[in-house]
């Protein structure tokens, strides 16, 4: 049995919705021709419904759940997707009912055993589950070495326990299904500093740092990185390593 669940993104969930980046829409595409069917897909942990809204243009409903009940305030509204303030490990899904279980960025904050234990209860015979994470990969030159200072000092040490699953993309997770092959996304973006200072305002090493010392890291950081960027109207590119662990519900 896991801790009770830790929220830690209600707090920004408004800046979780602005600043977080967009998926490729190829994954979905791909995702749905995966699925046995394309009649419900389960989007857990959907945060915003950013994956959960994506989803719902290749399945007939999206079943989207999230035990955070600040995020789901300021999920987006879509006609095919159906919200639900549940925990991961108790859905509220009949027996037998998914073609396809999506986890975007949020299985490590999961207890897997009771999770899988639901994933494989609602899964139709031969469902998928996909569950994805990113993280940062490249910047522009003059800003990566800064970046990564403000790594150092101000997040790095911050990150709860459960974010070393995603720093390993996804690679030790423990993932109790038979494999699938999956091609290769790219995650990328065109931001402009205001933009990159709010994403990384939603980072739940942010919030870490504030309960430790009492006041937010986000001024100090957002100075550090003014000093590199220039005219912080200009947009500059952004991309993340992205990571996914496929596999066949038996």
């Amino acid at each position: 049995m896991s801790d009770p669940f830790h929220d830690h993104f209600s707090g920004v969930a408004g800046d979780y919705r602005a600043y977080r980046p967009v998926y490729p829409p190829a994954l979905f595409a791909f995702l749905a021709e995966a699925a046995p069917g394309r009649d419900l897909a389960w989007d857990c942990g959907t945060g915003n419904g950013q994956a959960a809204v994506a989803l719902a243009g290749h399945f007939a409903k999206v079943f989207a759940t999230d035990a955070s009940a600040g995020q789901l305030a300021n999920a987006e509204p879509h006609p095919h997707v159906e919200y639900a303030a549940a925990p991961a490990e108790k859905c509220p899904l009949p027996d037998a009912s998914v073609d396809l279980v999506t986890v975007a960025q949020a299985v490590h904050w999961f207890d897997l055993d009771r999770f899988y234990a639901e994933v494989r209860r609602v899964a139709k015979p031969g469902g998928v589950i996909a569950a994805w994470t990113y993280d940062l990969d490249a910047l522009h030159t003059e800003i990566e070495p800064v970046m990564e200072q403000v790594q150092n000092r101000y997040v790095r040490p911050y990150w709860p326990p459960e974010r070393a699953y995603a720093d390993a993309g996804y690679r030790t997770l423990p993932f109790p299904f038979p494999e699938l092959e999956r091609p290769h996304f790219k995650m990328t973006a065109q931001w402009d500093l205001a933009h990159f200072v709010g994403y990384i305002n939603t980072w739940s090493a942010v919030r870490k740092y504030e309960q430790k010392f009492g006041h937010s890291p986000m001024p100090a950081i957002s100075e550090e990185l003014a000093a590199v960027w220039g005219d912080p109207a200009t947009v500059r590119p952004v991309r993340w390593k992205f990571s996914m662990r496929l596999g066949r519900v038996s």
